[in-house]
């Protein structure tokens, strides 16, 4: 992987990750468009610009991860724990799945179900403006709709969003949320991997990985504050629109 691969796969993974339209399935058409293989050290790669996609988070929210928040945290944990779990025991079957096609159905199929929800949602019925005010339920609840996000090119943003705004979150409660939801799934994910791919960092170019890390974490930092304020004044519409325009063009090509 040359440095301008890794600044190209840090900024996707950076803009993507927190959006709705799917980290993964950008970066698995974006390796296979630069030609850069699957191999273990790519892998690791990936897990090190996700993990400064948690950061990202972290640098966000310093003010939720505290134990004075620990109400919060308790319910986001046990929204993690029906993707953990289901994750786990099907991990070998997911893994047949990461493939374009699925990625471009799947972006489809998402794009749709975001128009859909955004014909019916009410924001003015929305009653919860702070994450802090979620019931366990509403958290449940949340994390099985992230269970969709095990298919590539789901976008584990996106279910969550859409869990989010069913049980009456409000559009920004709804994305803060799934920002820090990513806290214990990412992290999980990436402590899986670095323990699985650990010895590839051997044979790291560490100019290309800190490279990439830092651009992530940049990205992904400005990309969570845009966002808050993109949903200040607009919809998810066209994140459903761009899901199923880019789903159609994979398709195509």
């Amino acid at each position: 992987m040359s440095i301008l691969d890794s600044i190209i796969l840090g900024l996707i993974e950076g803009f993507t990750e927190f959006l709705p339209i799917s980290s993964t399935g950008h970066l698995i058409v974006a390796s296979q468009f630069l030609n850069i293989d699957q191999t273990a050290v790519n892998k690791a790669y990936e897990v090190i610009i996700q993990f400064a996609a948690i950061l990202a988070v972290v640098f966000n929210y310093s003010d939720k991860i505290t134990f004075k928040k620990i109400e919060l945290w308790k319910k986001l944990i046990l929204a993690f724990i029906p993707i953990g779990t289901v994750g786990f025991i099907f991990s070998h079957q997911i893994k047949e799945l990461f493939n374009v096609n699925t990625v471009a159905i799947m972006f489809i199929i998402g794009g749709i179900i975001f128009l859909i929800a955004e014909k019916f949602y009410d924001e003015k019925k929305a009653h919860i403006d702070d994450v802090e005010d979620v019931t366990y339920k509403q958290a449940l609840i949340i994390g099985l709709a992230q269970i969709t996000a095990l298919i590539p090119g789901t976008s584990r943003a996106g279910g969550t969003i859409l869990g989010a705004m069913f049980v009456g979150l409000s559009r920004k409660a709804s994305a803060e949320f799934s920002f820090l939801l990513a806290l214990p799934v990412m992290s999980a994910v990436t402590g899986y991997d670095l323990l699985k791919h650990y010895k590839e960092f051997t044979d790291t170019n560490f100019l290309v990985l800190g490279i990439g890390f830092v651009v992530a974490f940049i990205m992904a930092f400005i990309t969570i504050k845009l966002f808050l304020k993109f949903l200040e004044k607009f919809t998810f519409v066209s994140f459903g629109i761009y899901r199923i325009v880019f789903g159609i063009i994979l398709l195509i090509i």
